[in-house]
């Protein structure tokens, strides 16, 4: 099989980063056998392999693992994230993996896109400015799709950018770097299924390699283990998006150790929910709740056209106005937006991606007081509007397009308003309540004056100041 020829050299490094990513145990049960790096031959017996603890009946994380609230705050605060679909998909602009995996095309055929995969312009300085432009304050990146073929230099197989592409060398690590260096946070997408992999057992949805032979299967564990060792031992990721779970158990996966395994390593790292129920935090896809999801932490994906990689015929884009609602939806009900942009084979990405998150970028900078480090703001039928929180509950900020009719109208706030005033622009508004006679102890209406001169061509917010922490009826 392309990709996974066995290579003498590497298999002692390949060894040396599964024990790194193994749940920790006693010393004399260590590995005295390099793991093995994938062999030509995808049936190698179970006990060439290494001698590993089974990571579905590792101990539940350690009481010196951060409590999940510490860990999750910088993401609870960031809003903002940018999504990286970039793999030899682009190179033909078809989906990536699923096109094989659905056999809308070959899978030889899929694999030629890799001697088009050139990066001959990739710029992980520029993808890192235009992100943090954006005001995105974490960024998620595919180190390795369900095809296989891996961004960074991988020991555990030659299916990657460094010796299977044009591009020839390590991808992952100058973007990362450039995350680290401007302050923002790393996550790495990994997918948990791998369909080029001889030892996996599906490669297209009507052919299956085996459907049971546990030899086989521990080999690909290896490989798994193997590959995410690499990442945190080179990378030290902030947040693991795992993906690609629904095709085996959490047992079988081993979930339950990847988890304690990855916090062990590092106690800050977050979980996406796509480690078969071992995550921190929700993930919806494509689909934006029309109510707050039940998960406390939460983050919806979303591609800006309709294509996670690259396909210049998917011409479909939203508009940066339709991006900005969307998010202020996302942000109104406690949840973060991870918006996604999938760079061409050349490491470029399309304009039109780049002006979304440009203008994102202008929005999220003047409005910023509203975004960040909020909470969800008001129950449904307050505001007809999505509305953020302070952490203290005592300022409201209400977003609204168009003039909102000239004034804005608040119900079901039993607070008196101390003042209220256009975010970003601070000019203060004119407030009227009524349906409040000073017998009755039930919320009244509130009226906020909008001039037309302190509107935003995108979306308007209005910062409302409370006489103390909020009241609702």
């Amino acid at each position: 099989m392309r990709g996974f020829i066995a290579l003498s050299s590497r298999s002692l490094l390949a060894g040396v980063m599964l024990l790194a990513f193994s749940a920790p145990v006693a010393a004399q049960t260590a590995p005295t056998v390099p793991a093995a790096v994938l062999a030509a031959q995808p049936s190698q017996a179970a006990e060439d392999s290494p001698t590993v603890p089974t990571l579905a009946t590792a101990q539940p994380a350690s009481p010196g693992h951060p409590q999940n609230d510490e860990r999750m705050k910088w993401f609870a605060d960031a809003k903002l994230g940018i999504f990286i679909h970039w793999g030899i998909y682009a190179v033909n602009g078809i989906d990536e993996s699923w096109a094989f995996y659905n056999e809308l095309i070959s899978y030889d055929d899929y694999m030629k896109q890799l001697g088009g995969f050139t990066a001959s312009s990739y710029d992980p300085d520029r993808w890192v400015s235009l992100i943090r432009e954006s005001g995105a304050r974490y960024a998620v990146i595919t180190s390795k799709h369900h095809d296989g073929v891996a961004l960074w230099d991988t020991k555990m197989s030659r299916l990657s950018t460094v010796e299977s592409t044009p591009a020839g060398r390590d991808l992952l690590k100058p973007f990362v770097k450039s995350l680290r260096r401007s302050g923002l946070k790393v996550g790495l997408y990994y997918s948990l299924l791998d369909w080029s992999h001889p030892d996996y057992p599906n490669q297209t949805k009507t052919v299956k390699r085996y459907t049971d032979d546990p030899a086989r299967w521990e080999n690909f564990r290896q490989f798994n283990l193997g590959q995410m060792a690499e990442l945190q031992k080179e990378f030290k990721p902030d947040l693991w998006w795992f993906d690609g779970d629904w095709e085996q158990s959490a047992e079988k996966w081993g979930a339950a150790g990847i988890r304690e395994t990855i916090l062990t390593r590092n106690p800050e790292a977050i979980i996406n929910s796509r480690l078969a129920g071992y995550g921190d935090y929700g993930t919806p896809e494509q689909g934006l709740p029309t109510r707050r999801p039940k998960e406390k932490y939460w983050e919806l994906c979303m591609t800006i056209n309709d294509s996670w990689g690259y396909q210049g015929n998917d011409r479909n884009f939203k508009s940066p106005s339709q991006v900005i609602r969307i998010f202020a939806e996302c942000i109104g009900m406690g949840g973060n937006l991870l918006l996604d942009i999938g760079p061409k084979a050349d490491g470029t990405i399309p304009p039109e991606q780049e002006e979304v998150l440009r203008e994102m970028g202008r929005w999220t900078s003047k409005h910023s007081q509203a975004i960040y480090g909020t909470v969800a703001g008001l129950p449904d039928g307050c505001f007809a509007g999505p509305t953020t929180m302070s952490p203290d509950s005592t300022m409201l900020y209400l977003f609204f397009t168009g003039n909102g009719g000239g004034e804005l109208m608040l119900e079901g706030v039993k607070n008196r308003i101390n003042k209220a005033f256009v975010v970003g622009n601070g000019t203060n508004l004119e407030v009227r309540e009524y349906l409040r006679p000073w017998w009755s102890g039930h919320a009244g209406v509130f009226f906020i004056k909008v001039p037309e001169t302190v509107l935003d061509e995108r979306m308007t917010v209005i910062g409302v100041s409370l006489d103390g922490k909020l009241k609702v009826e």
